[in-house]
């Protein structure tokens, strides 16, 4: 791959500097590929920064991978992340405990230890929990990280190694030889490329359309809780009700999970109020499953844009219409999977394949058949006003 140094381009331009795209620039910066970050606001300024943390993604071709680097990743970065291993899911009836079975089992099947845990036991890793725990799931591996200071330790780790980042840079279009993108036009210029790589978060699907193939995804506003501190627990990582989030190591909890508020896939100002009635729905759950917090207050609150595929799962893929084009996009996972993904997406980039997970999962081409009024037929309708919050995925 040419790794010329131009200041009106790169050997592959990243769009989107979310922890995907960050992670994306980082991975190639170390191979040696000069690389530019292409952001349209601030770099972790959507649902990057704004999420719970979580890094258990048991489900996923690329949790091997994500539980391997994560130990690593301050180390290799240079900067904090604020990682944590070991994870605890708890249960408040029986049907919460079935439904944490398949990620038990998954966990097991992948060789990571995994353990049931009786109402006592709970009770004694998380403190804060309800008397009427049943019981639950301890992850020796898992874990959750602090989302700014990744965010930041990805694009401080890309600037060291020589890689360029354009904040408040709109992408307006590409400029194509044949099935090739040769430019990325911006509203700071154009910039040409070799390699384009688009992890843009709920603009992938806009983006994309304009080479000719559309990323399906609908965008929606994901909420999340802050609240004062309160004394640390043996394991600040807690999922349960629904919710997932963790303790911050100074002690705040910070939570969210659902149900989302669909949006129209053009207006990213609704994503931006500072609090919805969503954010009373989690609070309640919270309380639900943390009794003994219940005296103390919410901080704060905000919203992060998550965009989400059909069918729940992560787009890796190059366009068919456009051969030196990726397209990403993590469908509301991108935080945690963020090591592994952006070493994915490099590897598919310089090597054409990735080698350490199998992603035909992630193929673009499952959705061929996929009917124009799919977010009508799923229920992702955007309320017709402010007022109005949309039901649940």
């Amino acid at each position: 791959m040419n790794v010329r140094q131009s200041t009106n381009g790169a050997s592959v331009i990243v769009v989107g500097g979310g922890v995907t795209g960050l992670s994306t620039a980082w991975w190639l910066a170390r191979s040696g590929i000069d690389v530019m970050v292409i952001e349209k606001g601030i770099v972790g300024w959507g649902a990057s920064g704004r999420n719970g943390g979580g890094a258990t993604h048991q489900h996923s071709p690329l949790f091997a991978e994500e539980q391997q680097l994560w130990p690593q990743m301050e180390e290799l970065l240079g900067y904090p992340t604020e990682y944590r291993p070991k994870r605890v899911r708890l249960a408040i009836s029986e049907q919460q405990m079935q439904e944490a079975k398949p990620g038990f089992d998954r966990m097991l099947r992948q060789g990571f230890p995994a353990e049931w845990l009786d109402a006592k036991q709970i009770r004694d890793l998380v403190p804060l929990a309800a008397e009427h725990v049943v019981g639950g799931v301890y992850f020796e591996r898992g874990g959750h990280a602090n989302p700014q200071r990744t965010v930041q330790a990805y694009a401080w780790a890309v600037q060291d190694l020589g890689g360029r980042i354009l904040q408040h840079t709109r992408v307006m279009g590409f400029e194509r030889r044949a099935d090739s993108v040769t430019a990325v036009r911006t509203t700071a210029g154009d910039f040409s490329c070799d390699q384009l790589v688009v992890a843009a978060g709920p603009q992938t699907g806009l983006l994309s359309r304009l080479l000719g193939t559309e990323v399906p995804v609908a965008p929606a506003r994901a909420d999340m809780i802050v609240t004062e501190p309160l004394p640390l627990m043996p394991i600040g990582g807690v999922d349960g009700n629904s919710l997932y989030g963790r303790q911050t190591l100074r002690g705040n909890l910070a939570y969210g999970g659902g149900p989302h508020e669909w949006l129209r896939v053009s207006n990213s100002s609704e994503g931006q109020r500072p609090s919805s009635p969503l954010a009373l729905n989690i609070a309640k759950r919270l309380s639900e499953i943390f009794p003994k917090a219940r005296h103390i207050r919410i901080i704060r609150s905000w919203a992060g844009i998550v965009e989400n595929t059909p069918d729940g799962r992560p787009v890796i893929d190059r366009l068919p219409t456009a051969i030196n084009a990726v397209f990403a996009t993590m469908s509301s996972v991108g935080f945690g999977l963020s090591p592994a993904s952006g070493r994915a997406i490099c590897e598919l980039v310089m090597q054409g394949k990735c080698s350490f997970a199998d992603l035909s999962d992630f193929r673009l081409s499952r959705f061929g058949n996929l009917s124009p009024s799919w977010r009508e037929e799923l229920g992702w309708i955007p309320p017709e006003s402010e007022g109005n919050h949309a039901s649940a995925a």
